[in-house]
């Protein structure tokens, strides 16, 4: 269950926080009444990090198009300036 700290609470509990990212899952900190950041385990983190990246056989294998993803971004180079005409 995601609980919900105030971020001065968070700051003078992070102990208690950092226990309940392990044990209960994702903790929600606000700022001003305003959702800031959430806290999560490691396993967690990791988790998501595997499902976020996806490999080229997934690529390759996945029913829609994923192209944008096996496109490679170019460097932009700098230009020289052109002499002036005479």
């Amino acid at each position: 269950m995601t609980r919900v700290w105030q971020v001065q609470e968070a700051k003078a509990r992070f102990s208690e926080m950092l226990e309940s990212s392990v044990s209960e899952g994702p903790q929600l900190v606000t700022k001003r009444g305003v959702e800031a950041a959430v806290l999560v385990s490691v396993d967690h983190w990791r988790r998501l990090q595997r499902l976020a990246r996806r490999n080229l056989k997934e690529l390759l294998l996945a029913p829609e198009a994923r192209t944008e993803d096996l496109i490679l971004r170019r460097q932009e180079h700098r230009h020289r300036a052109l002499p002036p005409l005479e």
